[in-house]
């Protein structure tokens, strides 16, 4: 797919007087993964923000199927675009099927709260990411990942053709960051979901991602297909890192491998049987 139903042009985000995107244009691939990298403080959550709504533009403009975000009713961009932003709160008590089923709520009619298609989204929604045997588990109960499996549910469950995520592996333990990245991946072949997410690490936007968008300061440094984006050259203008970037021996996607520590020498490698500082036998 290479339609751009969410696109921004020159669009300045700032907090009071303080500029944190400047003039940037960005083109959302339709279909695709697109993960933000970039360092801290570089605007990549900034820029989600925006592309959600939750934050007005001081100059520029997001535009979803050509139009304003501005311009469009807020239900209207509940039921096209769904944002889950960084570490979520629930609500005190409420149980993973209260909360999954609130996604359904830009869907719903004054007439109509609940409906057999709210239901089925539901329903549908918690069996994707395993959450259906968690069902009546008040939320604050649950482990980080089961956690974020099931606001991602909810996600889901309001149905939306676009989905934004804010670093959705944060404080996550790296075991329930690939399965929250698996599902997202899974999602995103299976139904065909646009799917933008910001992430930290440069290893796991490169191994999930189709589209990498690469920020410094404000601004988009490079964009496109992870072999074409996460070389050495763009670690060090980026992110100020000596690297040497291999392909990974699973997917051969591109692997970041940091150089020694600045001041440092490469450690040697031990020989078996050699005890460090030693000299082998001869």
């Amino acid at each position: 797919m290479t339609g751009n139903r969410l696109t921004a042009q020159g669009l300045t985000l700032a907090y009071e007087d303080r500029t944190v995107v400047d003039g940037l244009d960005l083109k959302v691939p339709d279909g695709n993964v697109t993960v933000i990298v970039g360092p801290n403080a570089c605007g990549k959550s900034t820029l989600l923000r925006a592309l959600g709504r939750l934050l007005k533009p001081q100059r520029g403009a997001v535009l979803l199927d050509g139009t304003e975000l501005s311009r469009i009713p807020t239900r209207r961009i509940a039921q096209a675009v769904g944002l889950l932003p960084q570490t979520p709160v629930p609500p005190e008590g409420i149980t993973v099927a209260e909360l999954v089923s609130r996604g359904r709520q830009p869907h719903q009619k004054w007439w109509q709260q609940w409906s057999d298609a709210d239901e089925t989204a539901v329903a549908r929604a918690m069996e994707r990411t395993g959450t259906a045997e968690l069902a009546d588990r008040p939320v604050d109960e649950l482990s980080g990942g089961q956690r974020q499996r099931v606001w991602i549910a909810m996600a889901l469950a309001q149905e939306t053709d676009v989905l934004l995520l804010d670093e959705p592996t944060t404080y996550l333990d790296i075991a329930h960051q690939v399965e929250v990245l698996d599902l997202v991946r899974q999602l995103n072949r299976e139904r065909g979901r646009t799917v933008v997410a910001v992430l930290h690490d440069l290893n796991q936007a490169a191994r999930y991602a189709d589209h990498i968008v690469a920020m410094k300061a404000g601004r988009i440094v490079a964009q496109g297909a992870p072999a074409d984006v996460v070389t050495a050259e763009l670690v060090e203008e980026v992110f100020g890192l000596a690297s040497v970037v291999v392909p990974d021996p699973v997917t051969g996607d591109p692997l970041v491998v940091p150089g020694p520590p600045r001041g440092a020498a490469p450690a040697e490698r031990a020989v078996p049987g050699q005890t460090a500082g030693t000299t082998p036998a001869t």
